[in-house]
């Protein structure tokens, strides 16, 4: 048989995407079955978004702040907390952030780091959980920890992405059910049609949805495309009398569906003609964005989990949103900002979505939960460095749908900012009888936001969270 030696893109990106559909039709399950009978698209009824920020933030800077004239530099010895406000660019704040009212909202019970900054304004829309104890230090463990709820075997992560819990308990009839855009993802007990369509550029998107203008020239690839009639040999035959024949060509049906609907266009938000030109820039308005991508700064990819969202294309989306918080040295100034500026991304896709009524009724932040976490926090007291390591105490916010807004739940200690000793009822201090917040926790209560089957976590929501 004829080697080929062709590494085009786009004849990868048939075969790629021909297979990745595979998984989706491996265990009998057709997820585009109601967007295969009609092209028009039609939002979910409940979003999901899961916002990371990589590396590790510091929650003096986000959403657990202190008072500098409290926790000042001369009692640093018996506090050791050091908010170090003072030591970073002086664009940001010295201050925490205390939102002014929001019209038609009451005042706001939530304080906010420095680096929160625009996203401050939605806080009739938060919950802030603070005092969630990791248990890790570690980057990896941390990370999938909350990306599953479930405490790692060392660095491996056990169970599934929630996002996948998600789409494996609702079904969501949307062509591409999850986008994992530069996150981990696992499946461990779902069908393929539950996995999420994994990209770590925008440009990974646009060619897994855009058609191939390039002919295949691979006899094995060519075989493998027309496998959908007589077997081709006796191998070909064992098989398609296993099932793969058939597999392969409705998964190869499946990709087809959503390659020729074009998905792709509305992803370019680059587009200037037409219809998709008016869009694009309305898009381009409202996110900052350039006249011409790539767009994978934190705005554009806030634009892609938008426009999965309201296109109807996607019911859920996890996105690495800001990076370059593994500061351990110098200054915080870098580390403050790579925060702000997911922080503003995270403000402009939340004034979005919020701006933008839903068929179901209302706008589509109440039709949209959304998740924001990292794998741990920084130390409160900065290290010999003028920098912050890894600290066990972290925090999270939650938005949107199925959830109390305006609220704060737990805290960390005013002495090194230890995790919670809390009630899980109330939230309240209980240094007796109180249990520590963990992520399984967390993850309970977003997936008992939408009603869904949380027990794969193994401990009850966080009950007072739940509207």
């Amino acid at each position: 048989m004829k080697k080929n030696h062709d590494t085009s893109a786009g004849r990868r990106t048939f075969l790629k995407a021909a297979a990745g559909f595979m998984g989706t039709t491996l265990f009998g399950s057709t997820p585009f079955r109601a967007f295969a009978q009609s092209t028009a698209l039609k939002p979910s009824e409940r979003c999901f978004v899961f916002v990371y920020f990589d590396g590790g933030w510091d929650q003096l800077l986000a959403f657990d702040p202190r008072d500098p004239d409290v926790f000042t530099q001369d009692r640093v010895s018996q506090t050791r907390i050091q908010p170090g406000y003072s030591f970073i660019d002086p664009s940001i704040p010295t201050r925490p952030i205390v939102p002014g009212k929001r019209p038609g909202a009451a005042l706001s019970n939530i304080t906010f780091g420095p680096a929160v900054s625009t996203l401050a304004e939605h806080y009739d829309l938060m919950t802030v959980v603070r005092g969630i104890n990791m248990t890790t230090l570690a980057h990896e463990e941390g990370r999938r920890y909350f990306i599953t709820g479930k405490r790692p075997i060392g660095a491996s992560a056990r169970g599934s992405s929630t996002a996948t819990e998600v789409v494996g308990q609702m079904a969501p009839p949307v062509p591409i059910p999850s986008i994992a855009y530069n996150v981990e993802t696992y499946n461990d007990r779902y069908p393929g049609s539950a996995n999420a369509l994994k990209v770590s550029k925008s440009d990974d998107l646009l060619l897994a949805l855009s058609p191939s203008t390039t002919q295949l020239d691979s006899e094995l690839e060519k075989q493998l495309v027309d496998f959908s009639g007589q077997p081709i040999s006796c191998e070909a035959a064992a098989y398609g009398a296993g099932g793969v024949g058939t597999t392969y060509s409705t998964s190869r049906g499946q990709m087809r569906q959503v390659i020729s609907s074009r998905l792709d266009n509305a992803f370019r938000f680059g587009a200037t003609e037409g219809e998709a030109g008016k869009e694009a820039e309305a898009v381009r308005n409202a996110y900052g964005l350039g006249a011409s991508g790539p767009y994978d700064d934190a705005a554009g990819r806030a634009a892609l989990v938008a426009t999965a969202l309201k296109k109807g294309i996607s019911q859920c989306v996890s996105i690495n949103l800001a990076g370059g918080l593994d500061t351990h040295f110098g200054t915080q100034t870098t580390h403050a900002l790579n925060l702000r500026k997911g922080f503003e991304a995270l403000a402009m896709l939340v004034k979005d979505l919020r701006s933008t009524p839903h068929w179901a009724g209302g706008n589509f932040m109440d039709h949209t939960t959304i998740l924001v976490y990292s794998e741990f926090a920084r130390t409160p007291l900065m290290n010999a460095a003028s920098g912050r390591d890894h600290h066990l105490t972290n925090s999270c916010l939650m938005m949107g749908a199925g959830l109390k807004h305006n609220t704060v739940f737990g805290r960390s200690g005013d002495i090194a900012m230890a995790p919670a000793v809390v009630n899980l009822s109330t939230g309240e201090s209980d240094p007796i009888n109180g249990q520590n917040i963990l992520p399984d926790h967390i993850i309970a209560t977003v997936l008992a936001s939408a009603r869904l089957d949380y027990s794969i976590t193994r401990v009850e929501p966080l009950r007072s969270l739940l509207a």
